[in-house]
């Protein structure tokens, strides 16, 4: 097993885009890591570099204790699946997991044992003589997970490989994953676009944009505690509201006007605001923290305003809700106890301790 460490690494292609500037990245030996981010933004780059399928244009790449920079995909001793299974066709489950080794002149013994072996942890041994066109897309999934397991290799490589797959079988499929990562107890770094996915299987989450790092962290630590309005918008769902609002200081308090509504900050985030300086912010509300009048529980007084129902999306256990406060629109989230439909004129309050304040321009970091 190994960690691995990404020093000042830069990828700069031909034409002179620059795809990934100056990336300082340390992943832990046996850990489950995430790169997410939206389209674009050099995450699969970032793992292709680790993989040695691109080539690092400048800085330095280390698996376990060595430099690999210079050194070739076969020899750093890595697995990497990908979105597209890649499965021989003509081959059934037993040969396509098996062909790596059979190509590194493994004996036979050694590669039946190793193929039944990932077969069984992966729960396909019944369908070792199945070709790959009578399987489902989640068996080929783990038919492509076999053929990097047998390679007993130091640090697994995922690149989006739950893509094709329909949402009920990704749910399954994360589960399967997370058992395999306990099992085998080696280094997973996995790239994906959905933030549903890092937040559930992650040990930690890397947020990039732009081939730049905006926050490592816990998944609860990226939700709770985000270092920027681009983190706290591309973590949660539905995403975090953001309204532009103006602090000012009226009578010894500090109030947040939003122009719809007023909002009382408590002490201690009162003091931060005064440190920073009066002014332009942008308030940060997860759907979560909009409560009917009452409903609210937190140590700073909750803080009430009205809102008019525009759509109502039921969901089961829970019912989705857009507002409009006047010239906001809020997205809230309330339990299904609570009957509301489309058109209701509701009585609101805020959990004010868990809302965020951000900058504007710039980087907008959080304040709180």
């Amino acid at each position: 097993m190994a960690g691995i460490l990404l020093k000042n690494v830069k990828k700069r292609f031909e034409n002179g885009f620059v795809a990934v500037e100056r990336l300082n990245l340390e992943i832990y030996d046996k850990e489950f890591l995430v790169l997410v981010g939206p389209s674009g933004c050099a995450k699969s780059t970032t793992l292709r570099m680790v993989a040695g399928l691109e080539e690092i244009t400048e800085g330095e790449l280390y698996i376990g204790d060595t430099r690999v920079n210079d050194t070739p995909p076969k020899d750093r001793n890595i697995a990497m699946v990908f979105q597209d299974y890649a499965l021989y066709p003509h081959m059934n489950v037993y040969n396509n997991i098996a062909f790596g080794l059979k190509m590194r002149k493994i004996p036979e013994a050694e590669i039946d044992r190793l193929v039944r072996e990932a077969a069984e942890i992966l729960g396909i041994d019944d369908l070792l003589k199945r070709k790959p066109r009578q399987l489902s897309g989640g068996q080929r999934q783990r038919v492509a997970l076999g053929r990097a397991i047998v390679r007993k290799p130091q640090v697994f490589l995922f690149d989006e490989p739950l893509s094709n797959l329909d949402a009920k079988l990704r749910v399954q499929m994360r589960t399967e994953l997370k058992k395999l990562h306990e099992k085998l107890q080696t280094t997973i770094i996995y790239v994906t676009h959905d933030q549903v996915e890092a937040m559930t299987m992650g040990t930690r989450i890397v947020v990039m944009k732009e081939g730049a790092i905006h926050q490592v962290g816990a998944p609860l630590d990226l939700y709770d505690h985000p270092a920027n309005r681009f983190v706290a918008g591309f973590i949660g769902s539905p995403s975090m509201n953001f309204v532009p609002c103006l602090l000012r200081e009226d009578k010894g308090r500090v109030l947040v006007d939003t122009r719809d509504f007023l909002l009382e900050l408590g002490e201690t985030q009162a003091a931060l605001i005064r440190e920073r300086g009066l002014g332009a912010y942008t308030l940060g509300v997860r759907s979560e923290d909009i409560h009917p009048r009452g409903g609210a529980s937190g140590d700073l007084p909750t803080q009430p305003f009205t809102a008019t129902v525009n759509v109502t999306e039921p969901l089961g256990k829970e019912t989705f809700l857009e507002l409009d406060s006047g010239i906001h629109n809020l997205f809230a989230v309330f339990s299904r106890e609570r009957a509301v439909k489309a058109r209701d004129r509701l009585e609101l309050e805020l959990d004010m301790g868990k809302i965020h304040l951000f900058e504007t321009g710039g980087q907008e970091r959080a304040v709180f």
